[in-house]
């Protein structure tokens, strides 16, 4: 029989299955996997014991260091597809194309939490995609929000150190809520525009599938002629944008800490991959002279209205990954991989990301040969003069590991060589400074105006959209133990709006301050409703996960019907129980899919009942059937029920009206959220 436990051509190759010989990680046999090597049956364990020596070591490094942001992520495989060609403004291969498909490793994250922190706290979102073209990777790391807190990356570390927890306590992990994050924010406005952003409900996104993507700076596309165009990339849901309520995504944090890694995860698995539109903002030479700001300054956003989107190409995620650790984790996405065609501007905040990734993944990976980690290499031909480094797998040959070299001249292997044809720096961004003469530790005078763009996406918002942001502000301010700060963050609030200053001191309690002094003017944007999340709401079942709930002696007709309605309309449904085992139902048996207790209804986008009126007299005694039809209420979810279950909410006090409806007009209540029902349920700011 061959012995498959052998690789080919010195390929790395590990057995696996069902029946596999258990061997060390250098092929040796292992007789006995429960017991350590020891002097007799009392005696101490061995040193020789290669076996546990191996095994215990392995375990010890089995982690690795987690990023510092962006700790917590998932990830999934898919494909990016050009549907819009764009060989006029980029010579980039994967633009080149109708239909062109390029394979992608596209990772979702927070920012302020570690690794064992919790899906659904109020934060920014990383979307960062890693394209596989034949010419190399490109990396576009970006955010689902357009903007950044800072403009220049040496506050980066200032930033994030403030945001984390607080050095003396340790806490609190994953919250902005807290002195030193709004300490910083008061002596930097810069941060306004982001944190207005953060404050909104974009920072609690309901699915990773339901949330935009951008790639924060401006960068370059540059044609076969070698002209250049500034550009904006942005990523579109295909399932619209989609948000959670406040009260929502913190009773997430207890039911289920891995809510949005169990939703993309289960999408997937299912086979309803989640696609996202990819847009480019195509800002001309012209129109960056006539704004009042730097398309550079990444605090800052070009309007839709003054740059119309255009879509040229999709992306869908249709693998999960194979292993967590090899994949999601050891994934290194780095802003200094582009591609020809594509290329950096002077943006002072990406000009030190190109630095700081790179240095990172050396501190997290252990080596410089990290591009040779699978889920890192490129999937093109790559050769260079660089070698060995720790951790290095592959084998080059030759004698030559310099360039320039003759050996070719001599008949030996001379090595790959540099063609002029390729990936070339666009000549100004080559320039020293403004005018290619001085260095200088300055700003453009254009990036002073930190309140102008906070203030268009105030006046972009709906009224409970306002209220969203107010409270959030009230809310995160409201933990912040040293006055002075408060005080201060409510005076550079006014000068984005006195009504958002007014509210938010209000809901504080305090008085209002005299506003701050803009170090420049403000000018007035207007408005634009590509900002707001409700202004775009996509009402629709697609990609929504609904619940039923239902008891002993249920109609199983009912049940089946509204199942097969959401379905047909995209949605999937999980059958909740007081139990999980199967019961005997008017018309059959059925077993749910979640206990009652274990499967609350923030969980869920809409909830429906099939109850009969015994069943409802007991689970009117039950405070996780109370809390269900409450929550989904307080969410401003739409509520289904029968004639035996109107009484359960009879009992919990929900008026019927609109979102709460017969099961039979369910259906098409589902896909919406009821804004309005909110005023009459909390006292908004």
């Amino acid at each position: 029989m061959a012995d498959d436990s052998k690789g080919n051509g010195g390929e790395t190759h590990q057995r696996a299955g069902s029946g596999a010989r258990l061997t060390t990680n250098f092929g040796v046999p292992v007789s006995d996997n429960q017991n350590s090597l020891k002097a007799g049956s009392k005696g101490p364990t061995l040193l020789e014991d290669f076996v546990l020596r191996e095994k215990i070591f392995h375990f010890d490094h089995e982690r690795i260091p987690e990023r510092i942001v962006h700790a917590r992520g998932s990830a999934a495989h898919g494909y990016f597809e050009c549907t819009d060609p764009i060989p006029e403004l980029s010579r980039a291969a994967l633009f080149a194309e109708k239909g062109k498909k390029t394979p992608v490793f596209t990772r979702f994250s927070t920012v302020a939490g570690g690794a064992g922190s919790v899906d659904t706290p109020r934060d920014v979102r990383g979307f960062a995609v890693k394209f596989y073209t034949e010419d190399g990777n490109w990396d576009l790391v970006g955010n689902n929000i357009p903007v950044f807190f800072i403009q220049d990356a040496m506050k980066f570390p200032d930033l994030v150190h403030s945001v984390k927890m607080e050095a003396d306590r340790g806490y609190p992990q994953a919250a902005s809520a807290h002195d030193t994050f709004w300490d910083f924010v008061s002596l930097m406005p810069e941060t306004l525009h982001t944190v207005i952003w953060a404050m909104s409900d974009r920072a609690i996104p309901r699915s990773l599938r339901m949330m935009d993507g951008f790639g924060v700076h401006t960068f370059r596309l540059i044609n076969d002629e070698g002209r250049s165009t500034f550009v904006k990339f942005h990523w579109k849901p295909r399932l619209g944008v989609q948000s959670l309520v406040w009260d929502e995504s913190a009773k997430l944090q207890g039911a289920d800490n891995d809510y949005h890694r169990r939703d993309l995860f289960e999408a997937i698995d299912a086979g309803d991959y989640p696609e996202w539109d990819l847009a480019i903002q195509v800002i001309s030479d012209e129109l960056a002279e006539e704004l009042p700001y730097s398309v550079l300054d990444a605090t800052k956003i070009v309007p839709e209205e003054k740059a119309p989107l255009r879509v040229i190409g999709r992306m869908v995620l249709d693998r999960n990954p194979d292993n967590f650790f090899a994949e999601t984790e050891q994934a290194a996405f780095l802003p200094s991989n582009i591609v020809p065609g594509i290329d950096f501007t002077n943006d002072p905040l990406l000009q030190g990301r190109l630095f700081s990734y790179l240095d990172t993944q050396k501190s997290r990976l252990g080596t410089t040969n990290f591009h040779q980690i699978p889920i890192n290499a490129p999937k093109c031909p790559f050769a260079n003069m660089q070698r060995d480094g720790m951790m290095q797998v592959m084998v080059p040959k030759g004698r030559a590991n310099y360039e320039p070299n003759s050996l070719d001249e001599a008949g030996e292997e001379a090595g790959p060589r540099e063609t002029g044809d390729q990936f070339a720096t666009y000549k100004d961004n080559a320039q020293l400074g403004n005018d290619g003469s001085e260095k200088l530790r300055v700003r453009d005078e254009t990036f002073a105006d930190h309140y102008s763009q906070p203030r268009l996406f105030w006046n972009s918002q709906t009224d409970n959209e306002r209220a969203h942001i107010a409270g959030a502000f009230v809310f995160e301010l409201s933990k912040v133990e040293l006055e002075h700060v408060r005080a201060r963050v409510l005076s550079l609030l006014q000068n984005i709006a006195p009504e958002l200053g007014e509210r938010v001191a209000k809901g504080l309690g305090m008085d209002l301050p005299e506003p701050a002094t803009p170090a420049r003017e403000p000018v007035d944007l207007g408005s634009s409703d590509a900002l707001s999340i409700q202004k775009n709401w996509n009402d629709t079942l697609e990609g929504r996960k609904v619940a039923i709930l239902f008891a002993e002696g249920s109609d199983k007709g009912m049940i089946d019907g509204l199942k097969s309605d959401i379905e047909g309309k995209g949605g999937s449904v999980m059958l909740v129980a007081p139990r999980v085992g199967e019961m005997e139902l008017k018309g059959g048996k059925l077993a749910a899919d979640g206990q009652l207790a274990g499967s609350p209804s923030p969980l869920f986008d809409a909830v429906a009942m099939v109850l009969m009126p015994d069943h409802v007299e007991k689970l009117k005694k039950d405070a996780a059937a109370c809390a269900w039809v409450s929550d989904a209420f307080a969410h401003l979810k739409a509520i289904g029920h029968c004639p035996g279950s109107k009484a359960l909410l009879e009992h919990c006090n929900i008026p019927s009206g609109e979102g709460v409806v017969p099961n039979d007009e369910f259906v098409e209540a589902a896909s919406k959220r009821y804004w309005d029902r909110e005023e009459s349920l909390r006292d908004l700011p």
